[in-house]
């Protein structure tokens, strides 16, 4: 199976402005966006909860830009620089499905809200929910049972 949007020609900017559209039509009173050199952020809010979304992008560098499939010939700059900018579109195609099909499933009544994108939450001290629960159900599934007081117990003085 290949790689969802791996041959788009949307631009990033239009998956980015189409995520902004779809967030308002479904109630988002807020949108932001950002990145730095290895990932992008989108953040909005729904009904006071503070959502954001971490987009990983591919290293420019990676031998997979860097050079030919086929034969491992290295490319020319406007070659890599062509294969990156590929790679970048598709995720943030991905990331605009991702979104869509969230709000669609909470739309039908299939899931919440908060099921669908409690992991996204922003918790005040700027972690989310994933980065302060994932690594203790981690803990949990190593230890082969639940800690006593919950899942958030593991590893807490």
């Amino acid at each position: 199976m290949g790689t969802y949007a791996s041959d788009t020609s949307v631009s990033s900017e239009k998956s980015r402005n189409e995520i902004e559209r779809t967030l308002a039509r479904y109630g988002a009173s807020s949108f932001m966006y950002g990145w730095e050199d290895r990932y992008a952020v989108v953040g909005f809010v729904v009904d006071y909860r503070r959502v954001r979304f971490t987009l990983p992008m591919p290293d420019r560098n990676a031998r997979e830009f860097t050079h030919t499939p086929s034969r491992g010939n290295r490319r020319s700059d406007a070659q890599i620089a062509a294969a990156y900018e590929q790679a970048v579109r598709q995720r943030w195609r991905a990331l605009a499905l991702v979104v869509k099909a969230k709000l669609e499933a909470v739309e039908a009544g299939i899931v919440t809200f908060d099921q669908e994108f409690g992991m996204h939450f922003l918790l005040p001290s700027g972690k989310t929910v994933a980065d302060e629960v994932l690594p203790a159900m981690v803990e949990a599934y190593r230890l082969g049972h639940m800690p006593t007081g919950g899942l958030l117990q593991i590893g807490r003085a």
